[in-house]
Parts: C-alpha cells; structure tokens; sequence
C-alpha cells in the first residue's frame, strides 16, 4: 500500500492548490477557443480546464479563470454574443495557439500576434481557424461563476452547445477520427504539453 500524503485547502497557499490539480489531472485536453467582441474584434485563446459534457445534445465545456474577479475576453464576448468556434489543438498548431495567450487589450486580436486565419463558419456569425484539424461551432447553452471563500468570482463555467461539426478531411475515416493523424497535444503543469503515445486496448467488461 502507497504511503499518502494529506492536506487540507484550508492549510495549502492557492498556488500549491493549483500545482497538485494541473499537476495531477493530466493529460488535458486543450481548445483552442475564437471569440468576436460587439466590436468585431476576434479574440483567440486556448483553455486546459476543457472536455466534453454530453453528445445528446453534443455539449462541451470550458472554465475560464478570472483575473481579479474580472472576465476575461472570451468569457465576456461569450455572455454578449453567445457563441465561439472551439477548436482543438494539435501538434501542428500549438506553438501558434501558445502565442494567443500574449496578454492583450480587448481591443486587441490575437490574429495579429499568430500565425492564425479564419475563415467563415455555416451556422454561426463567429469565424474559426483554417490552421486547425477539428473545429466545433458553438452556442451558449449555460453558464455558472464560481466563487472561492471570499466570496470573490474566480471562473466562469460555459457549457457549450454544437451547432456544426468541421472535420478535416485526413483525420476521418468510417465515422471515425484517427488519434494519430490528429495528433492532439494535452497540456501538463507549467510549461510541458504531451503527445499522444502508446495506444493500448482494455476492453469493458460484459454482463
């Protein structure tokens, strides 16, 4: 039996209760979100607090952490237009999805500082990434802030719902998406991102 070591919230700083989740819940998925401001503006951000919810209805989530109790961009332009295209993030693309996490003004895109392009969606006004191998287009179904003990607004939780599916061409085949020609990166603590590794099968027991 495994020695455990114990702790309480109360008595770890917020960053040691930080470092044991991102450091321990891992491999996560990363979305690589595109947002548009009342302005126009397109915001591009990527998000490891993200998986799926339900496929009936197709349902996904995401949670963005506040900065001082204020929303960030994504957040924000997706409680006033109530939509995003999440789109996932791969071997081919995270050095440019890293460079969307540059801290910018909202009246800023994150176009600018990438090598992202967009490019219409079908069923809503927000545009997605040409640079991507999987996009979602998506809607707003539900929300909820999260507070922590003093009663300070941390994250915001978007459950969004699918309205259209993009699936590149070289990745599908028979209804199936091939985990190896996407290629998806999950992220880890600190710096590191992972690939996708040894595939190995275990089969669910019958009844």
């Amino acid at each position: 039996m495994n020695k455990m070591l114990n702790f309480s919230p109360q008595d770890l700083t917020a960053k040691e209760k930080k470092k044991f989740l991102i450091g321990s819940v891992i491999p996560r998925p990363i979305a690589l979100v595109s947002t548009m401001s009342n302005s126009g503006i397109v915001n591009i951000a990527p998000f490891s607090y993200f998986n799926i919810v339900t496929y009936d209805p197709p349902m996904l989530s995401i949670a963005v952490q506040r900065v001082d109790g204020k929303s960030k961009d994504t957040a924000r332009n997706i409680y006033e237009n109530k939509e995003a295209v999440v789109q996932v993030v791969d071997t081919d693309n995270v050095e440019a999805a890293n460079a969307t996490s540059a801290p910018l003004r909202p009246d800023e895109s994150e176009l600018d500082v990438s090598s992202f392009t967009t490019v219409d969606s079908k069923a809503i006004q927000v545009p997605g990434l040409n640079e991507t191998k999987v996009r979602f287009e998506t809607e707003l179904y539900d929300s909820m802030v999260i507070y922590n003990e003093d009663n300070i607004a941390t994250t915001d939780v978007l459950l969004l719902k699918v309205k259209h599916y993009h699936i590149d061409e070289t990745i599908y085949h028979n209804g199936y998406i091939d985990p190896l020609k996407l290629q998806a990166v999950s992220r880890l603590a600190g710096s590191d991102y992972a690939e996708i590794g040894k595939l190995f099968t275990v089969e669910r027991p019958l009844k």
